[in-house]
Formats: structure tokens, C-alpha cells, sequence
């Protein structure tokens, strides 16, 4: 069967091959096609690689896609990735709004583990659970981070619910050593230190990061501090090959006390990976990378203890040909993931899961057309095998629009916990399947307005094989079919004397296939005025409004929107040094957002602080 497969997509790469020599090769894609986005995203920002694993502009692009760039996280002065998605439309997180709070990430109303989270190519979920921890990721090191709201299952494997991509900043090239230093300081000896260098040594790129988080906990009983190291080098050993390396290490720990319960959690997570990168002909590029990646979560939940100690080891290749019309890609993935579990009154199990894949992609792009088919096989030791495959189109409408389309075939496996681990009053059920979904989005971005950029979503994801507690025994089953739909809208206005105001709207409906189990919406609100000169002034107030439509007893539905100030001046700027302080005013009108009854967010508070760039 293994090897049918493997026949099977090396055929579909060979065949796209084929008919590129079939057709006429078009031209390069227009100046008036990049215009629609030029207006606001900088020309490098134009390009995203989680689509399709390779650089594509982001015109081009069918599937739904936010970015975020480094510029705007440190507008907002974000302390975490949970900070940044929370003002992404579509997107819900589960936090306490707390310094450096543990949160939860869900789109589209799909699941925490149905959200793959990615930093340089690793997969961050946990094993144990499947949902990913994301205090862990310094922001400071990110370049960019390219969200997939919907699955991207025939480029990622399993990822139902969407992707989140951070990609980390480059090393440098030059041998002027440039970088930054940050501090800041706020309410409650709430600090965050940032130091980092980018620079060539030889002909060795750099780029070092070192961080330093610190907080007495902005609610009364809340207390967090991390730790982080991240380190990364380019070498070119050929013309036309490149060596990469990267390592990282962060240790973020957290004191709960809430009404229901007390909670202490360690997080060691280190990382380091290697990767070539080689021109093999003037059409035919290939990437090989290797990573080794660790978490050990440390639990203390009402003194009993709760570790797991996990460690994944894996790779990829992948093969990219671009000729004319055609950019396709063929690749392989491969890891080996290992959890070691104790828990209280147990002994401590192990469990592990060897997966692979093989995928490829293909962008093709006739005048105004870009055309995406993708497929993606799956196999791994626990579940089996698992097919994914998507097809993407977009269309430019006139010169300032574009219309998107795309249907995908997604899934996301059951954590190991749930399959082999079990736990303290959780049996493991090794009979789970992948969760599996058929996604329909449509779309369409505009700026044919001539001060007005809008963005519309309409998506639609039929989930089968839904896992949810047995109501017999203490254990995790597949049951019944979940249908989630609803629309997204985002619409930003060009700067009027330096003045913008911005807006984002997502609604969700989810309605399970048991007519004894109510319908549930949920949705957002984002709101915004921004004014930047674009010399030395920037200030942004936002509101942010989620309603969760919750019901259970250790659930809340308090909700208000969250106003914030963030305000950032220069006050010094010579050649390539610049001075900036800052100040952050986090919800200013003393609202009430939260989901989960021991999660009440901060009240109003204050931190202030200095940027030095050089």
C-alpha cells in the first residue's frame, strides 16, 4: 500500500512536469496585479510561503490568510503571540489577558488541537494533548506570522482548523552589525527585556536574541517570568547551497490561584534545527531540514503533579520547480514523537507515533488565474493512512480586486493521551479516528473604493468523526458530524491627514448533527483609529469585543469591549540609530472579557517603555 502511494505521487509530480512543456509560459506577474495590496502591506510582505510551503504573492492565494508583520506587533507592544491573535479577526483565544498568561487558540470555531502552530517548520503542539502552548514564543524573534483560517491539511498534514506560521527574523548580511534593545515596565513590576544582534561574522550570518519576562501578576494570586534564548546562522558553503541553523530555548512558569482551583506550570521547550538549501538548476530548487524538538510541561494543579515530557525528532525535503506558468512542489515530511506521562497515583506510561507524508502542490497562473491543486498522503503508526486534497483558485477582477475560492480535505489526530497515554479518570481509546472535515470558502478583496480596502469571507467547514467524551465510560470517542459556517469582514481606510480607522467583524455558527445538542454562535469585533507620520508619531486606540455563547457552570459570558492605547514616539534618530519610548494604556475603561469563571482579566493598567535601534 506504501508503495502504491509513493507511485502515486511521484506520478501527479511528473505529470505536472509534463504539462508545463505543454503550455505556453506566461508572463511575470504584473505591476497592476501587486497594487490592490501595496496600499498596506510593504513590498516583502507581499509574499508568503504557508499556502504552499514556497514563496507565492500573496495575490495568488485562494485559501482565507492574515499576516501580521513585526512592524504592527511592535505597534501593539505585544508580550506574547496570544497579544498579537487576539485582534485577528476569526480568531479566539482563551486567556486571561494576564502578563504572559497560558492561552488557547481557536479558529473558526474549530478546536484548540485542531490549530497547527508552527515556528521555523516545527510543530508546536503538544503530544499530550494536541493544542499548542504559545508563551513560549518569544515575540521578539518574529519576522511575520501567516495565519490559514480553514485546513491546510494537503500542504501541513493534520491541521483542520488552520495554521499559524511564525516565521522567525533572518540572519543578517551585512557586516555592519544592526539590531535593537527594549525594556519596558508597567503595573505590578510587570517587565519585559529584549536584546538582539543581526550581523555577519566572515561569511557567517548571524542573528541573536536574548528576553527576560517578569511579572507579580496583574490579578491578585497570578505570578509568571520566562526566560528566552533563540540563535540562528546562515552559511554559504556554495555558490549556489546554503547551510542554516537555528536553536532556541524559553522556560516560562506560572502561579493560578482562582475560585476553582490552584495551578503552578513549568514549560521547558528547546529547539534546534538545520537545514541546506541548493540550486540545482536555474528551474529546480531543494530544501532538506532537520529538527529536534523538546517540551516538558510541568503541572501542579491543587498539589498534584503532572509531567509530560516530550521529544520530537523529524525532517522534510522537498523538491521546487518553477518554469512559465507553473511553481510546483514536491516534498516529504517525516517525524518520530515520544511522551513519557506521569500523573498523579499512576505510573508513569510512555507512548510514542511515527508519521510521514508525501505532498505536492502546484501554482498555476494564466493572465488574470492563479490555480492551486494540492494532495497530501499521510501515514502514521497509530491512526493509519489519511488523503488531503485541495484545490484553490483566485481571480483578478479589474485592477483593483481579486476574488478567492477554495475546497479542501482536512483532518487532525487525536493526542496521544486520548489514544495510548490515558490518565487520572481518562482511559486511552486506541480505536480513535482523525477528526475529519470538507472546508468551502469564497471571498473576495477590494480597494475599488478609492480611499477603502475590504476584505469578505464566507466559509463553511462539515466536521466528521468528532471527538467528545463518552457519556459510558471515562474515555474520548468519535461521535456525530459538526457543521461551522459563518463570515468574516475586514475593511481599513487609506491615511486622510495620517489618519485611518480600521474594522473587523467574525461570526460563527456551529450546529451538531444531534438535535439534542443546541446550536451554538459565537463572534467578534474589532475596532480601530490609527494616526502614524510616518517620521516619529504613531498612536492606535483599538477595541476588542468576543462573545463565546458558553453555557457551562465553569464558563462566563461577561463580555465588553477591550479598549487600548498604544502610543510610540522618536525622540532621537541619526543614520541607522533611532530612540523611541513608548506607552501602553491595556483596557482603559476597566472592561470585563473572559470565557472561563477563573479567568477574569486585568482591570486598567499602565507600562511604559524605551526602544533603541541600531
Amino acid at each position: 500500500m506504501h508503495g502504491y502511494t509513493l507511485k502515486i505521487g511521484a506520478f501527479l509530480f511528473c505529470f505536472t512536469l509534463a504539462l508545463a512543456c505543454l503550455c505556453r509560459i506566461s508572463a511575470a506577474q504584473s505591476e497592476e496585479e501587486m497594487l490592490i495590496l501595496r496600499m498596506y502591506y510593504k513590498e516583502k510582505d507581499l509574499v508568503v510561503v504557508s499556502p504552499t510551503r514556497y514563496p507565492k504573492p500573496i495575490s495568488q492565494v485562494a485559501e482565507n490568510i492574515t499576516v501580521i508583520t513585526a512592524k504592527e506587533i511592535e505597534g501593539m507592544n505585544a508580550h506574547t503571540v496570544a497579544d498579537v491573535l487576539n485582534k485577528v479577526p476569526g480568531i479566539f483565544i482563551s486567556f486571561n489577558q494576564d502578563f504572559g498568561a497560558s492561552s488557547s487558540v481557536f479558529i473558526q470555531g474549530s478546536e484548540a488541537r485542531h490549530t497547527l502552530v508552527l515556528v521555523d517548520g516545527i510543530s508546536w503542539n503538544l503530544l499530550s494533548e494536541g493544542s499548542a502552548e504559545t508563551n513560549s514564543i518569544p515575540v521578539g524573534i518574529i519576522e511575520r506570522i501567516e495565519v490559514i483560517k480553514g485546513p491546510a491539511s494537503s500542504a501541513w498534514g493534520s491541521s483542520l482548523g488552520g495554521v499559524i506560521n511564525i516565521i522567525t527574523k533572518q540572519a543578517g548580511n551585512t557586516e555592519r552589525s544592526a539590531g535593537s534593545m527594549r525594556a519596558s515596565y508597567g503595573e505590578r513590576s510587570t517587565q519585559d527585556y529584549r536584546i538582539d544582534f543581526s550581523g555577519l561574522a566572515g561569511p557567517v550570518g548571524y542573528y541573536l536574541f536574548a528576553g527576560r519576562q517578569e511579572s507579580d501578576g496583574l490579578m491578585s494570586s497570578r505570578y509568571f517570568n520566562n526566560d528566552s534564548f533563540y540563535a540562528k546562522f546562515n552559511i554559504p558553503v556554495a555558490r549556489d547551497v546554503d547551510v542554516g541553523m537555528s536553536i532556541g530555548y524559553s522556560e516560562p512558569h506560572i502561579n493560578f490561584f482562582g475560585d476553582l482551583m490552584e495551578y503552578t506550570g513549568d514549560s521547558r521547550t528547546f529547539f534546534t534545527t538545520a537545514s541546506l538549501d541548493a540550486s540545482l538548476t536555474k528551474d529546480l530548487g531543494l530544501n532538506l531540514s532537520f529538527y529536534i524538538f523538546k517540551q516538558k510541561p510541568v503541572f501542579n494543579v491543587d498539589i498534584s503533579n503532572y509531567i509530560y515530557d516530550e521529544e520530537t525528532t523529524g525532517g522534510s525535503s522537498k523538491l521546487v520547480w518553477t518554469q512559465g506558468m507553473h511553481t510546483a512542489v514536491l516534498g516529504i515530511d517525516f517525524d518520530y514523537g515520544k511522551l513519557d506521562q506521569t500523573e498523579p497515583a499512576l505510573p508513569t506510561t510512555s507512548s510514542h507515533i511515527d508519521k510521514w507524508a508525501i505532498y505536492v502542490n502546484d501554482t498555476i497562473t494564466i493572465d488574470g488565474w492563479s490555480i492551486t491543486p494540492g494532495i497530501r498522503y499521510d501515514y502514521n503508526s497509530i491512526t493509519g493512512s489519511f488523503i488531503s486534497p485541495s484545490l484553490g483558485l483566485t481571480y483578478e477582477l479589474g485592477e483593483d480586486s481579486i476574488l478567492r475560492a477554495s475546497v479542501a480535505r482536512g483532518f487532525t489526530l487525536p493526542p496521544l493521551s486520548w489514544t495510548s497515554g490515558g490518565g487520572l479518570f481518562l482511559n486511552p481509546n486506541p480505536s480513535l479516528e482523525p477528526e475529519k472535515v470538507w472546508s468551502y470558502q469564497a471571498g473576495v478583496e477590494s480597494a475599488i473604493a478609492k480611499y477603502l480596502w475590504i476584505k469578505a469571507t464566507f466559509f463553511r467547514h462539515d466536521l466528521e468523526n468528532a471527538v467528545e467524551p463518552s457519556e459510558l465510560f471515562p474515555m474520548f470517542i468519535n461521535e456525530g458530524k459538526i457543521r461551522r459556517q459563518g463570515i468574516e469582514f475586514e475593511a481599513e481606510t487609506m491615511p486622510i491627514h495620517n489618519l485611518s480607522l480600521l474594522g473587523g467583524f467574525s461570526y460563527v455558527r456551529k450546529k451538531p448533527s444531534s438535535e439534542s445538542k443546541p446550536a451554538a454562535e459565537s463572534h467578534s469585533y474589532n475596532i480601530g483609529v490609527k494616526y502614524d507620520d510616518k517620521e516619529s508619531f504613531e498612536a492606535r486606540l483599538s477595541g476588542h469585543y468576543m462573545w463565546w455563547g458558553l453555557d457551562s457552570f465553569f464558563e462566563a459570558n461577561d463580555n465588553d469591549f477591550i479598549w487600548d492605547l498604544n502610543i510610540n514616539k522618536k525622540i532621537y534618530s541619526r543614520e541607522k540609530t533611532a530612540t523611541e519610548i513608548f506607552l501602553t494604556v491595556h483596557n482603559i475603561f476597566n472592561g470585563v472579557q473572559y470565557d472561563l469563571r477563573d479567568d477574569r482579566c486585568p482591570e486598567r493598567w499602565v507600562e511604559a517603555g524605551i526602544r533603541v535601534k541600531f
